[in-house]
């Protein structure tokens, strides 16, 4: 009975000091002190298994890796809100609301910036977490929550409830996480967000805990908030209830009367954007009484009570230092933009795209100016505009370099590519670890492991001088290398030996052929079947492929026409690589129709959805426009489901996709 008491003391303990550490900000001990009691917890319940209780600190941890996540469907619908993008759509949505509710009360909110879940208690414990999905069915993600230290997993009372939360990514978390992933060769995280999303899909909870995700609960869903049943009035009541109760609720908000006050207190959060160490994408403008909510009701998706008012894209000023520039696997020159660091859309930006010259030339872009930067999609930095008015005596055109700074190799201004200045010779070093690169791309061969660090010390190490190179490498010459040990080398190996297996569609992708994308590509496989028959394909004959224009056929035929191109081709065949079409022949369902996948879908991954709409006669745009048919839209949609919403292209879920081809099936 002592040792039962002292575990479950020591539980009391760590669920008390985790909430004044995680939650309250406001922390009693030392971490040591902690990880003490931790240890000493640790320890005991190993010795005492009939002691186990799931709700223990020691089980956020826990937990077997997935195969896959089961589907939850949620008892109160998810909805998403509707969006506003000035101050005059937001007085139009507080006119309507004023019709049936005059002199409201609104709570006004920060919109973090990352991926709602729901949170269900039973009996004061955390029992089920899931993800919105399309708002009425999502994904079980319960093992990978409770990872999440601020989320309680037992409440101070016996209460059964759900409520609705925000999982983010600490900007810390992320800046640390991508340093980490940059030193390892690894492609870097596009933004916080994304990288939320995705750690709490991660199949094994132990890779979860180690992205230290954070939440905050933003709604009361339903249940009871107090044991004698009695039921709050307003929004704000139930936050500060759900706080008292030891939740992480939003903080920064206000409950205000009127347009002045509220677009006051946006204003304020705007200003705020990065002081915070999170990410917010716009400000949540709701009802506060709950009564009028529901006098007010829901419209078809969204509630007629709240709106999303979102942040214009974040522009900053700051110096253009320097210009340098790259040499892409085509040869292209790329000037890129050296900046002083400035903080931009969640992360640090100090490098920036200038596209070409053509584009520096039209903005009069000149080093030493202050430049105004933006994120293209929240993702990409680019230039903007220079500030002529602001420039300093002795700031410098920007010339392109006559010679390749990768090869020394003369280059030319081909205004037939996009205002482009390429590099003429085809074995330029810069362009030979570019190509390696996309070979090993996970849309292409997809090997695992081969990020641009490793291409760029094969070939310092004179280990490989192209592609066909990758399949003779040997454990012992990797492990070799610096920092490759034989475990890091036998993995590479290992995913270079599966990638053999890829098949032509890939193989086509992976060769690097001008103007010959993925889609391009699995249209080429399907045609010709075999790696032999597409290296005879002529003009005449790619021209009759659907979309296939004279310059891509060119750009076809050229490659194959190349002796180095060729001798690769053999090569890579001669290494046991399968040079056959491993797609299906695919159905005439969507024929002629364009789809566009943007964030996370409840059940597949995007490569999986982009499948199924290939295999039923469907093409998949990674862009949004006129000409698109679908936008396919998961949790945490971004830019791709504005311009949708934008130009009037229709959005639908992924239950829509699967039903719109399981009804095409049933009735052709």
């Amino acid at each position: 009975m002592e040792i039962a008491e002292r575990i479950k003391k020591l539980r009391a303990q760590l669920l008390y000091h985790a909430k004044r550490y995680y939650v309250d900000d406001d922390p009693e001990i030392s971490d040591y002190d902690y990880d003490m009691m931790y240890a000493e917890l640790l320890r005991l319940e190993g010795e005492h298994p009939e002691l186990f209780d799931p709700a223990s600190p020691t089980q956020r941890v826990g937990g077997k890796a997935l195969d896959k996540f089961e589907k939850v469907t949620h008892t109160v619908q998810m909805n998403s809100l509707s969006d506003v993008f000035s101050f005059e759509e937001l007085a139009d949505f507080l006119a309507r609301v004023e019709q049936t509710v005059p002199d409201a009360l609104y709570s006004v909110e920060p919109k973090i910036d990352g991926l709602s879940v729901s949170l269900r208690y039973e009996n004061g414990v955390f029992v089920q977490g899931a993800t919105r999905g399309d708002g009425f069915v999502g994904e079980d993600v319960t093992q990978n929550l409770r990872t999440v230290f601020s989320l309680p997993l037992t409440l101070p009372e016996p209460l059964t409830l759900t409520v609705r939360a925000e999982v983010y990514m600490p900007r810390a978390v992320f800046e640390r996480l991508n340093r980490r992933r940059e030193e390892e060769g690894q492609a870097l995280l596009a933004n916080p967000r994304n990288a939320a999303a995705g750690s709490l899909r991660q199949l094994d909870p132990k890779v979860a805990a180690e992205r230290s995700l954070d939440l905050f609960v933003f709604n009361f869903q339903e249940g009871n908030l107090y044991l004698d049943g009695h039921a709050p009035a307003s929004h704000t009541e139930t936050l500060d209830r759900l706080k008292a109760l030891g939740f992480h609720v939003l903080e920064n908000r206000t409950a205000v009367v009127g347009y002045d006050a509220i677009v006051s207190h946006i204003q304020t959060l705007g200003k705020m954007r990065d002081s915070l160490a999170y990410d917010i994408d716009g400000v949540v403008v709701k009802i506060d009484e709950l009564s009028q909510r529901v006098r007010l009701g829901e419209g078809t998706n969204t509630p007629k009570w709240a709106a999303a008012y979102k942040f214009p894209p974040e522009q900053k000023q700051t110096k253009l230092l320097d210009v340098t520039v790259a040499v892409g696997r085509t040869g292209v020159l790329t000037p890129t933009a050296v900046l002083s660091p400035v903080r931009l859309a969640g992360t640090t930006v100090s490098r920036a795209t200038l596209h070409n010259l053509e584009f520096i030339r039209e903005r009069d872009i000149r080093i030493g100016d202050v430049v105004t930067v933006q994120k293209a999609g929240d993702i990409i930095p680019e230039v903007v505009k220079s500030h002529p008015e602001l420039r300093p005596t002795g700031a410098v055109e920007f010339c392109m370099p006559t010679h390749c700074p990768s090869c020394g190799e003369p280059v030319f201004y081909d205004a037939d590519e996009g205002a482009a200045t390429r590099c003429t010779n085809s074995r330029c070093p810069a362009q030979l670890s570019r190509e390696i690169e996309h070979f090993a791309s996970k849309d292409a061969m997809n090997i695992d492991g081969l990020g641009p660090q490793i291409v760029d010390a094969l070939l310092k190490n004179g280990l490989i001088t192209d592609a066909a190179d990758l399949y003779t490498l040997t454990v012992e010459e990797i492990a070799g290398m610096e920092r490759m040990g034989e475990k890091s080398a036998q993995n590479l190996i290992d995913a270079i030996e599966k990638s053999k297996s890829a098949g032509l569609e890939r193989l086509t992708y992976a060769l690097g052929i001008r103007n010959v994308g993925e889609v391009a590509a699995a249209a080429l496989a399907g045609r010709y079947k075999t790696l032999a028959a597409l290296q005879n394909a002529t003009v005449t004959e790619l021209c009759e492929i659907e979309d296939f224009g004279e310059i891509t056929a060119a750009c076809v035929v050229n490659f194959f026409s190349h002796s180095q191109n060729i001798e690769l081709c053999e090569r890579l065949t001669a290494a046991g690589l399968l040079t056959e079409s491993t797609a299906k022949p695919a159905d005439d369902l969507f024929r002629g129709l364009t789809f566009v996948l943007t964030g996370t879908l409840p059940t597949m991954t995007r490569d999986e959805a982009g499948e199924r709409i290939k295999a039923a006669g469907g093409k998949v745009s990674g862009s949004v426009s006129s000409k698109t048919s679908f936008v396919v839209a998961g949790e945490a949609a971004g830019s791709k489901l504005t311009k949708a919403q934008s130009l009037g292209v229709p959005v639908i879920d992924e239950e829509t996709l699967l039903r719109m081809i399981d009804e095409r099936r049933t009735t052709v």
